[in-house]
């Protein structure tokens, strides 16, 4: 009897054990579980094949067209990240495109109206012909600013020229300056004859 009870005791005590050590396990496993979690970015919102239209009294004033677009609102700055690209057009009121901007990646800092396309950036005002392309631009939507820190290249009537290291323009670009400026002008033979 008494080595029946042993064996029994025995048994209990590994079944405890066992739940002891698998509770524990089970414990870790959740805190690993949860450190890892709160630490991955995951999006409170994601579409993909998404088309975006801004109205304004009645007027369509932009589109946005891109594959995939996340929106990560339960973080410290919220952002929309455009991770496969983007195309942005502007219309006129004639509801004409007038300019647009293409990329291969894009994000939109919420609170502060900071946009920021990168990789392969091209922009084109159909009306005037000019164009910009760089690797990066910053679009402020609060101050109407756009800039780069990246090489640069605008095109326009005037010639070809490069920012070097980027440049600074309201966001018509009618008044641009380049950094780190060089270019080849245009000169009309009338004026200089």
């Amino acid at each position: 009897m008494t080595g029946q009870f042993l064996q029994m005791l025995y048994k209990s005590a590994g079944w405890i054990l066992m739940t002891v050590l698998v509770f524990f396990s089970c414990k870790n496993d959740f805190e690993t579980i949860n450190a890892l979690t709160s630490e991955l970015k995951i999006p409170d919102q994601t579409g993909f094949d998404v088309e975006i239209v801004y109205h304004d009294s009645g007027r369509m004033q932009g589109r946005i067209i891109t594959p995939e677009l996340n929106r990560f609102d339960r973080v410290e700055e919220p952002y929309i990240e455009f991770p496969q690209g983007l195309n942005v057009y502007f219309y006129n009121d004639d509801q004409d495109v007038e300019s647009y901007i293409q990329a291969n990646y894009a994000i939109f800092y919420q609170e502060t109206e900071l946009w920021e396309a990168r990789d392969n950036v091209f922009a084109e005002n159909l009306l005037s012909g000019e164009k910009l392309e760089t690797d990066q631009l910053f679009w402020d939507q609060k101050n109407e600013k756009l800039y780069s820190e990246k090489f640069s290249k605008i095109t326009n009537l005037d010639g070809v020229f490069y920012g070097e290291k980027g440049f600074d323009a309201n966001q018509d670009l009618t008044q641009l300056t380049l950094k780190g400026a060089r270019g080849t002008a245009i000169i009309d033979e009338e004026l200089t004859e």
